[in-house]
């Protein structure tokens, strides 16, 4: 029965031919390759045999063969989208969601066996200094917020001695400005001051950036050889540490041939963005240093600094 075809009507008069079925072709890979031709969803096919009395066909037994189910060589399949009541549309969309849930459990297992460990986040203050407590974490091990200070000090030192590179319009104020405002503990830190701590410590820093579901490495092509992870939600870092399956010390340093862990670092991202754990700038709540002034988002923060020059903004 080998090398026998099929043809298929759709609704919209589109013919196609299946050729080249075997004996052992099962219900499943026919459905597959109606859906590839048709483009429509395997959940809602429905498919007639073509000469009156149709007979719909039952797609339900996968792993059968195409015997079981009455398709012979030659038949003409007509194929429809069958139309869902809107309580089989809600199961559909509960199988759906179930069906992704159980892979990316599957794919967390996988991650996690071939890591050793899970990827977990160390919540750190929300007090301005996030970025370099987190820094200080990965680096250390511990949650030091104290010692932020010092890392805005490497900052400012690298920054003023070299005035060429690190210029107004990289910085978007004078250097000598930066340097003083980076300075203080109400001074955000982000892409220029991980860049910065990237290359005085000679680690990459990967930020799994969630409000956009991707990774940003800092110091990629410096080949360092170890990186660690920061976690950004739009206005917010905290460090991730890997937990070990077998006992062993919490690791925040990695190799960067280590691919299992960052495949987890970028799963977290995916599912971190699908759930919204991140902030939307457009509408968190700022506070103007220089004049106690509450802002929603950072449109009114940047109309607010063009009017008035003041540039320091915390956290509410």
């Amino acid at each position: 029965m080998g090398g026998y075809s099929l043809k298929l009507k759709t609704k919209t008069g589109q013919q196609h031919i299946v050729s080249n079925l075997e004996q052992s072709t099962t219900v499943r890979n026919l459905k597959d390759k109606i859906t590839e031709l048709t483009q429509i969803p395997p959940e809602v096919l429905h498919v007639v045999l073509g000469y009156p009395p149709f007979t719909p066909l039952d797609f339900s037994k996968e792993d059968e063969l195409l015997t079981t189910i009455g398709v012979s060589n030659g038949d003409t399949l007509i194929v429809n989208e069958k139309q869902l009541s809107e309580e089989e549309r809600r199961q559909q969309a509960a199988k759906k969601l179930m069906e992704e849930d159980e892979r990316l459990a599957k794919e967390l297992a996988a991650q996690v066996e071939g890591s050793g460990g899970i990827l977990l986040k160390q919540v750190v203050p929300s007090d301005n200094s996030c970025l370099f407590t987190s820094i200080g974490f990965v680096l250390s091990g511990k949650v030091e917020p104290e010692k932020s200070q010092y890392m805005r000090e490497i900052i400012a030192s690298t920054v003023n001695a070299d005035k060429q590179q690190y210029n107004e319009g990289i910085l978007g104020r004078p250097n000598d400005e930066y340097c003083a405002w980076i300075l203080q503990p109400e001074s955000w830190g982000g892409a220029i001051e991980v860049s910065i701590l990237s290359a005085h410590h000679g680690i990459e820093f990967d930020v799994v950036d969630i409000t956009n579901a991707i990774i940003n490495r800092f110091g990629e092509n410096m080949n360092y050889g170890i990186r660690a992870f920061l976690l950004f939600d739009g206005i917010h870092y905290d460090p991730l540490y890997l937990e070990s399956t077998s006992g062993e010390p919490p690791k925040t340093i990695f190799p960067i041939e280590d691919n299992a862990v960052y495949v987890q670092a970028e799963q977290l991202a995916k599912e971190a963005k699908s759930s919204r754990q991140f902030t939307d700038v457009n509408r968190f709540t700022l506070r103007c240093i220089d004049c106690d002034c509450l802002l929603q988002g950072q449109v009114e923060a940047q109309q607010h600094a063009k009017r008035t020059g003041h540039v320091n903004f915390g956290e509410v």
